[in-house]
């Protein structure tokens, strides 16, 4: 691994992070809004589902991503067959594999941004005659924003150092699927340790920067309540 090229599989995480992230944000509001705000039957059991990817091993993930869709899996088979697409040994499959991995650490901060919102201002705003997606959107989601960009920083920070479902279900093809976590550890392997330690400390100087980020909008976001 040259050291160039510790520059295009940062790029290339950097790529599966944002998209990993970005779909993540329009997931993780409406289960964290319809979890925090309404009565829904096995809501626990809901909510443990949905954090599941933050207990189970990473390679555990990756099974399971391969087993769904892989080329005979029960999703993959229908991306082959109807839209002659897979997942595996794709960059976009690297992306599903950072988005099922870093979901919880959107989702929960979001459902607990929600639930501290003091529902007395949207009482108040129905009273006054304002449509509930007005409300959600003028009221709910101002109030919560803060705890949910806090989660949308943890949960990027996580993807860009995502491991072991990645290697399962992208694998390592260099300028492709190889993104700089897996770099690093091919780098440790050919005993190439002088490119590995630059990888390491671009990657974690950039995760370092967005957890100071994030703890400072965590500590913005108590400072109001």
């Amino acid at each position: 691994m040259e050291i160039s090229f510790s520059w295009v599989a940062l790029f290339l995480s950097l790529k599966v992070a944002f998209i990993a992230v970005f779909l993540n944000f329009f997931l993780a509001i409406p289960f964290g809004y319809v979890l925090a705000r309404w009565r829904v039957p096995g809501k626990e059991l809901i909510d443990s589902l949905l954090t599941l990817p933050m207990v189970l091993p990473p390679t555990v993930l990756g099974y399971y991503l391969l087993v769904l869709f892989g080329r005979h899996g029960w999703i993959g088979s229908i991306l082959h067959d109807y839209f002659h697409f897979t997942l595996v040994f794709t960059w976009q499959g690297a992306v599903a594999a950072a988005a099922i991995i870093t979901f919880p650490l959107i989702y929960k901060p979001t459902r607990n941004a929600f639930e501290t919102v003091n529902p007395y201002y949207e009482q108040a705003a129905q009273v006054l005659g304002i449509s509930d997606s007005a409300i959600f959107f003028r009221i709910t989601l101002p109030l919560a924003w803060r705890g949910i960009l806090g989660g949308l920083l943890l949960s990027f920070s996580r993807a860009l150092g995502e491991f072991g479902a990645t290697l399962m279900i992208a694998g390592s093809i260099p300028g492709k699927t190889q993104t700089l976590s897996i770099a690093i550890y091919e780098a440790v392997q050919a005993g190439q340790d002088k490119q590995a330690n630059i990888a390491v400390l671009i990657l974690s100087g950039v995760c370092i920067t967005i957890l100071l980020l994030a703890k400072h909008l965590n500590l913005s976001h108590h400072s109001l309540h």
